[in-house]
Order: structure tokens, then sequence, then C-alpha cells
């Protein structure tokens, strides 16, 4: 229906400054359409594509989760392994939080599977990541310290299945 216009080259830096402000005044749509216009014309862009993963993780409180394909098309583009699994734990961390901030009834265990995912990519990130970052240590703990805050954030028990013998 309408032909999107193309975002100058030069106008790159400045548009993902304006992406970054709008996740800062919680407009994630707007910042993931700003990210969109910038890997239109530099589609290796490593910071649209990060901020772009980060928008769409903000938006995961206002959707039902459908958003969370979206954020993992984007892994395979990030520039290392270290990136890919953090990413990828930040995006299972913030699923898990959203569920948890609408408080269904019987949500525990469904955040509980998201945070644990969320904490196996940290370990994963932690074993690749460079001196000095610590990043996947500090959100792996974030998640360890939110399943022990919440008494409901269990697995879920396991089945007893009954096989008939005869």
């Amino acid at each position: 229906m309408f032909e999107l216009k193309k975002l100058s080259p030069d106008a790159v830096e400045s548009a993902l400054e304006k992406a970054q402000r709008y996740r800062l005044l919680n407009e994630p749509r707007e910042a993931a359409s700003i990210c969109r216009d910038v890997l239109a014309v530099d589609p290796a862009n490593p910071r649209a594509i990060v901020t772009l993963l980060l928008s769409i993780t903000d938006g995961f409180a206002a959707h039902q989760g459908g958003e969370v394909a979206a954020a993992r098309e984007l892994l395979p583009q990030l520039a290392s392994e270290y990136e890919r699994h953090y990413y990828a734990g930040i995006i299972s961390e913030r699923r898990g939080k959203s569920i948890l901030d609408k408080r269904a009834p019987g949500c525990g265990p469904i955040v509980y599977d998201w945070l644990r995912g969320a904490m196996e990519s940290y370990e994963k990130a932690e074993s690749l990541r460079p001196p000095g970052n610590d990043e996947a240590i500090l959100r792996w703990n974030t998640c360890a310290r939110l399943i022990q805050q919440h008494d409901d954030i269990r697995p879920a028990p396991l089945e007893r299945v009954d096989t008939m013998l005869e």
C-alpha cells in the first residue's frame, strides 16, 4: 500500500540515537521502526540489530509473546557466539518476566521454564565472555533471585502416569 522511504546512510547514527531515546521513553514500537529503517540501508549494523532485538523484547509486556520468534530471528545476525547466547538469555528472561507481571493463575511453572532457559543461555555466554565482562553473571543472578523470591515460580510437577500391567 505504501512504499517506505529510505533513510540516507549519513543519518544512520542520529537515527540510532533516536531509537535509543524511544526505548528509554518506553516507546518500543517507534524504536523498532527506526531500527528497521537503519537495517534497510545498513543490513549488518550491529547496533541496529541489538537495539531492534531489545525494542522487541521491551514490547513483550504489551503483547502475547508472538514477538519472541521475531526477536530470536535476529540472533544469528549477531557478531559473536557470546552475543548470541547473551541475547538469547535476554529474550527468555524478558518473556518470563512479562508473563510474571500479568500474574495469571498458575503461571509459575511457565515463568520458571522461561527463566531457567535464560539462565542456561547466560551460563553459555559466561563461558565465552571477554575478560572483565560479567553481564551474563549479573543477569543469571537476577533470574535466580526472582525464582527465589516467588514461591510459585517452580518447575511444573511431574505427572504420574499409571500403566496397566497385564
